[in-house]
């Protein structure tokens, strides 16, 4: 698959996890699934141009005597507000004294 033939933001779905990516990308940001071995044609695997945000966060149960529930969501907005998308990434159960660590990154690529 030729690169210049692929439109900027189309997306498909990648066939190991089913997750929603971008058609240039070669791994799967989700599952990190090879989908094109980039190498066998002399091209370089893709490395992001810009890192435009990264934010790491731990985050526990306080309270000693009884468990607790989290949900994990991401919201995109555009320059306006409006809402782009909303995902639930992930939700769980911290039972007193436990703790959960979570990354998040935006990765820019060049076309």
């Amino acid at each position: 698959m030729d690169r210049r033939s692929i439109a900027i933001g189309k997306t498909r779905s990648c066939p190991h996890c089913r997750a929603t990516i971008l058609e240039s990308a070669s791994v799967c940001p989700s599952c990190q699934h090879h989908l094109r071995f980039e190498r066998r044609s002399n091209r370089k695997v893709e490395l992001p141009g810009q890192v435009a945000l990264k934010v790491s966060g731990r985050f526990s149960r306080q309270e000693a005597d009884s468990p607790g529930e989290y949900s994990v969501v991401v919201v995109i907005r555009d320059a306006k507000g409006k809402e782009i998308a909303r995902k639930v990434i992930g939700v769980g159960s911290l039972a007193p004294g436990d703790e959960r660590a979570v990354d998040l990154t935006v990765e820019i690529f060049s076309p």
